[in-house]
């Protein structure tokens, strides 16, 4: 197999420029030790989405394309390692089986490190995953200042192999990234996982004026931000968007499924107590980071999904456990949507504010938004009088 040019190319489109100090990391590192095998999204025989094992030994061909293109592989769904998978299994896409582990889009593995600053001498905590990333941090400072740290014992276990294989040999710790973090002080965290806030651990582990960057979940905002001298954070939303895994705590997500709830069948099925129309076009939030980031941190936890049927008919819903719904349905593409809500708050009714607030305004304060993080871990988004707090 012949990876180191499939390697000099993925460098060149991730970096952009062969003078990046990540072009040579990028250019010898062997993106496709570290992922063996892995989960794509496909169809089954019946027709069902589903996930399908793909077996890099078995279709090196295959396995070159798939481990030296600018994307995301994913290595775990649900419980499910690919590693540990059967040869030719496949998955159904049910909603609670999420994808829970995967090899980052090489481009926004880089993106983080970036906006990192990082120096030669930076001490750094990372994320591990399949160990790419950590390879590519080891590559570009030295595995002695590299510490990588994940939830799962097996991705921690393949990791250290993997790594061990190419030539490195950090320090691997199996962790909740939002607990007590690995003994040391760390001049970078940064983390291709998102998290609901920062937590107070990583504020306890930067060094005076570290640096940590990471995500925050169900939104697609980059955080960036340099420790206080009072313990604290400062810092700006990155203007690159992206899309993370969210942290878990154990072997899968400890979210709330709404399929069979009261809420998800009055959803598809009730009339609501308040039936309007949309003044905008349908709209399928997740598809727009800004709009998206917005609504998450005015109304968190909304969670969204989208239907076509066969007549070409879209319906967007909204849901929240705290029993809110909305329903809106276009029989066009671009014309008005009919809007069924009910519950203790009218969920439409909010993203209709945020696009009032984007047509009037031309964007969204959460672009280039200033950022305050307290001692404790509160997290505050402000710009233009707008503000916004996380906890």
């Amino acid at each position: 197999m012949d990876w180191e040019s499939a390697a000099q190319r993925l460098a060149a489109s991730a970096t952009l420029r062969p003078e990046s100090r990540w072009y040579k990391p990028v250019a010898t590192t062997p993106r496709h030790t570290f992922v063996p095998r892995w989960w794509t999204r496909e169809d089954s025989d019946d027709g069902h989405p589903a996930w399908a094992l793909r077996d890099g030994a078995a279709d090196p061909d295959r396995w070159l394309r798939a481990a030296y293109r600018d994307s995301t592989l994913v290595t775990r769904v649900g419980r499910h390692h690919a590693d540990l998978a059967e040869q030719g299994q496949t998955l159904p896409r049910l909603p609670d089986q999420m994808s829970t582990s995967s090899s980052t889009l090489p481009s926004l593995v880089l993106l983080m490190y970036r906006s990192a600053c990082l120096s030669s001498t930076s001490r750094v905590l990372v994320t591990t995953g399949s160990g790419y990333g950590t390879a590519l941090a080891c590559a570009r400072l030295g595995a002695d200042q590299v510490t990588s740290v994940d939830v799962d014992p097996y991705l921690v276990s393949a990791a250290r192999h993997r790594l061990a294989d190419t030539g490195h040999h950090p320090r691997l710790e199996v962790c909740d990234l939002t607990k007590a973090l690995p003994d040391g002080t760390y001049d970078r965290i940064i983390s291709t996982v998102s998290v609901p806030g920062v937590p107070v651990s990583w504020l306890e582990a930067l060094a005076p004026g570290g640096r940590l960057v990471t995500s925050l979940a169900r939104t697609g905002m980059i955080i960036v931000a340099d420790k206080t001298a009072d313990g604290g954070a400062t810092g700006f939303v990155a203007p690159e968007a992206a899309g993370f895994m969210s942290t878990r705590h154990g072997e899968d997500y400890d979210d709330t499924v709404m399929d069979g709830t009261p809420v998800w069948q009055a959803a598809q099925h009730a009339d609501g107590h308040s039936v309007t129309t949309s003044r905008y076009p349908l709209m399928y939030v997740p598809e727009t980071w800004d709009v998206r980031s917005t609504i998450e941190l005015l109304a968190p936890g909304i969670e969204h999904r989208q239907h076509t049927a066969e007549n070409g008919v879209r319906t967007v819903y909204m849901l929240h456990e705290d029993g809110s719904w909305a329903r809106a349905t276009a029989t066009e593409r671009n014309g008005p949507a009919v809007v069924h809500q009910d519950g203790p708050r009218r969920l439409w009714d909010v993203l209709d504010r945020v696009r009032t607030w984007l047509v009037v305004d031309g964007d969204l304060p959460v672009r280039g938004a200033s950022v305050s993080v307290s001692p404790d871990g509160k997290t505050t988004f402000s710009k233009r009088g707008w503000s916004a707090t996380v906890v």
